[in-house]
């Protein structure tokens, strides 16, 4: 009864805390917090909300951040839109603390290389470059009750700069996750992502040099321009999954999802991963966007995706004990897709 009624709360809390509607597309800011840089969530297209655990719970429900045995270490780098010279690096740790909490670090940062420096003067290039930098720090802490009910919070610093200006911002994540059945095989998980405070660019890069008003002498000024604030990409994640256990080797899961974002369309879709004895997983999945028809608004993330997890045992004595390799390719609208590699040590 405890842990329905902290269930319950949890749903309630999250749901009263989200607002949002399509007609305020494009307006917010920080849309790298969108972005899931871990390749076994990515391959379901991040809609593992209700049974994803460790490192990669600090992306999308940090309620999942518990359900470790020890340790968890998650090393992993993506060619984002396959054609853009972009790329995804991050590193994360997740470390158990006590009987049922655990804690963990995440670091992302945005790699979108060398760009030219142009003017009005010389608008092929100055022979100049620079590089802007987008670059996150998440801290969450997660707690199980009676191995039922997860729940956890998580603060995420942010960080956006070029080499004159920059913008900083504080978000919070919230979630929760639910296991029943007879061998925990129903999960069902919800999360609240990106609530925070506006952010706003400021910076040497804002000011301009401009000649003084009603002045009879010829001399400059500088003057200061103040940049609007931005919000946060706040959503809402709900998601269902299913465990059907062939035998002691044969596995698989169900995943349902539905996103509903403050700052664009809806989102649905669902998945499916097959396990073989928890040595090798492929999976599959595909995300509908309501509004895609329409491709001035659509997500650059519709149709389909794939992937697949090698589990390498550590330890005969411990089988729990495994080195992980995970890759991951979405669809994308534009571009040539968004292609994520992983390493994980789990101890």
């Amino acid at each position: 009864m405890k842990h329905k009624l902290l269930l319950l709360l949890s749903l309630l809390i999250t749901t009263g805390l989200y607002a949002g509607n399509p007609d305020r597309q494009g307006e917010a800011g920080a849309s790298e917090l969108l972005m899931n840089p871990w390749a076994r969530s990515a391959g379901l297209h991040s809609m593992t909300t209700a049974n994803v655990f460790g490192v990669e719970a600090m992306r999308l429900n940090v309620a999942g951040l518990g359900r470790i045995n020890k340790t968890d270490i998650y090393v992993s780098h993506a060619l984002y839109l396959r054609g853009t010279n972009i790329n995804k690096n991050a590193f994360g740790i997740a470390q158990r603390v006590g009987k049922n909490g655990a804690f963990g670090i995440s670091l992302m940062a945005l790699d979108l290389g060398d760009i030219p420096v142009t003017t009005t003067q010389q608008p092929e290039g100055t022979g100049a470059t620079f590089s802007p930098s987008f670059f996150h720090l998440g801290l969450g802490y997660a707690h199980t009750f009676e191995n039922k009910v997860s729940v956890g919070i998580l603060v995420r610093a942010i960080n956006e700069s070029t080499q004159e200006i920059s913008a900083f911002g504080i978000a919070l994540d919230a979630g929760v996750q639910y296991v029943t059945g007879p061998k925990d095989n129903f999960k069902f998980g919800i999360s609240l992502r990106n609530v925070g405070s506006p952010m706003r660019f400021q910076g040497q890069g804002l000011a301009v040099a401009s000649p003084a008003p009603n002045s009879e002498t010829s001399y400059r000024i500088t003057l200061n321009q103040r940049a609007g604030t931005f919000e946060l990409p706040s959503a809402l994640n709900i998601g269902l999954a299913y465990d059907i256990n062939f035998d002691e080797m044969n596995k698989l899961t169900v995943v349902g999802n539905f996103t509903s974002n403050s700052f664009s369309q809806d989102q649905f879709g669902g998945g499916i991963e097959y396990s073989l004895n928890n040595l090798f997983q492929v999976r599959g999945g595909y995300k509908y966007e309501f509004g895609s028809s329409n491709v001035e608004i659509a997500s650059i993330y519709t149709g389909l995706c794939a992937g697949m997890s090698f589990n390498i045992p550590l330890s005969k004595e411990n089988k729990s004990n495994t080195l992980g390799i995970d890759y991951a390719y979405r669809q994308t609208r534009l571009w040539d897709g968004t292609h994520n590699f992983s390493v994980r040590i789990s101890l």
